[in-house]
C-alpha cells in the first residue's frame, strides 16, 4: 500500500471492502487479512489470476456477528459450479493468515 497506494487498493479490493477496512482502527491489518484470503481462494479454485478471474471477482463480507464469508462473482461461480468456498482469516499487528477450502 505504501508503494502503490489507491491504485493497489482499487485493483485488489471492492469499494465495499475498502470502506469496511478503512472503518477499522488499523485498516492495514484488515486489508492484509483480506488479501491473504483472496490469495488462498485463487489457489483453492486452481486458476490464479487467469480465465477472467480477477482480485475483485470475489468480495470478502462479514455477517452481523463479524464472521467472514466470500461473495463470488460470475467468473468464479462458472469455474466452480455448485461447490462452496469456506474461508478463515486472522491477523495480528505484523502478520495476516488465511485459508480457503473448496467443498462440494
Amino acid at each position: 500500500m505504501e508503494k502503490w497506494g489507491d491504485r493497489f487498493l482499487h485493483r485488489v479490493f471492492t469499494p465495499q471492502e475498502i470502506a469496511y477496512c478503512k472503518s477499522k482502527k488499523t485498516p492495514e491489518q484488515s486489508l492484509a487479512a483480506r488479501f491473504a484470503v483472496k490469495e488462498a481462494i485463487l489457489k483453492a479454485i486452481g486458476t490464479g489470476l487467469s480465465q477472467g478471474i480477477s482480485w475483485t471477482s470475489m468480495e470478502i463480507v462479514n455477517d452481523k456477528n463479524g464472521s467472514p464469508s466470500v461473495k463470488l462473482g460470475k467468473s468464479i461461480k462458472d469455474k466452480i459450479g455448485d461447490k462452496k468456498i469456506l474461508i478463515s482469516m486472522s491477523h495480528t499487528k505484523e502478520y495476516a493468515i488465511a485459508q480457503a477450502i473448496l467443498v462440494d
